[in-house]
């Protein structure tokens, strides 16, 4: 199965993966902040993307990541009670690159240098609730699944409807 591309669907909180042999459907949380593409909105940015890349690939699932870099640390509930303010960034990051020159390319509205992501998240983390600071968060065992597959340079759509 070759992942073809993907689509994150901001009303539905869904992340939808196109493959060669059908559809998959995973739940995801978007911004709190809602859609938008401004600098330091923590609004999830619209339009056409890519992977720029992936990070993470053999890390365990339940790793955690600081500025792109795994810490050494494993998420568990302890860890989590410890640091209850922490926004987790978990298992694997897909960094996306905007591909719209104005929309989400460049400027003030550059998605990647707004290190816009899909990443793991804890359970403790609803989804198909909009929640994160930007990012598009995913269980650790979807987006482990998902980084596996998927390659730098797939086209990733952030749609409204």
């Amino acid at each position: 199965m070759a992942i073809e591309s993907i689509e994150i669907n901001l009303k539905t909180q869904n992340c939808r993966v196109f493959t060669t042999d059908g559809i998959v459907d995973y739940p995801c949380s978007t911004a709190l902040n809602g859609p938008g593409e401004q600098d330091g909105s923590g609004c999830t940015p619209r339009g056409s993307h890519r992977i720029r890349a992936i990070i993470g690939l053999g890390e365990p699932a339940n790793a955690v990541f600081v500025g792109r870099r795994p810490t050494g640390e494993r998420w568990t509930e302890q860890l989590h009670e410890g640091y209850p303010n922490r926004d987790w960034i978990l298992g694997r990051i897909l960094w996306l690159c905007g591909n719209d020159s104005g929309l989400n390319r460049g400027g003030k509205v550059d998605s990647q240098r707004r290190y816009i992501y899909i990443h793991g998240t804890p359970p403790t983390e609803p989804m198909g609730i909009p929640l994160s600071h930007g990012c598009v968060r995913m269980r650790l065992q979807d987006i482990c699944e998902l980084a596996d597959q998927v390659s730098p340079g797939t086209v990733v759509t952030i749609v409204e409807s």
